[in-house]
């Protein structure tokens, strides 16, 4: 939700607001689960969120520091070792929040 509120200029956490802008600033590596890219498609396709893939395109192209984790073969495994959280995509994105914590 943060990449959202973010692309979609709406207000947002203090402590989020400034990872993007370090992050923009080319001050940090900010990393994207590919899965969120999945859900704003997902989320743009269906009205609910004003921002699209295409913007989001455009804002990893401008912002080079801020860059796509990729849904590989490690955060499948991570995936399914979660079990406190229900839905499959907000688990995959755990599970890649999880690895990038770890490395």
């Amino acid at each position: 939700m943060a990449l959202v509120l973010r692309l979609e200029k709406r207000r947002m956490p203090e402590q989020a607001r400034q990872q993007f802008q370090l992050a923009e600033e080319g001050e940090l590596n900010l990393l994207i689960p590919a899965m969120v890219l999945a859900e704003i498609g997902y989320l743009s396709e269906r009205g609910r969120i004003k921002c699209t893939l295409s913007d989001v395109d455009e804002y990893l192209r401008r912002y080079p520091f801020i860059e796509l984790y990729p849904l590989d073969w490690m955060v499948i495994q991570k995936t399914f070792v979660i079990t406190d959280i229900p839905e499959l995509h907000d688990r995959i994105i755990a599970a890649t929040a999880a690895l990038i914590k770890l490395n």
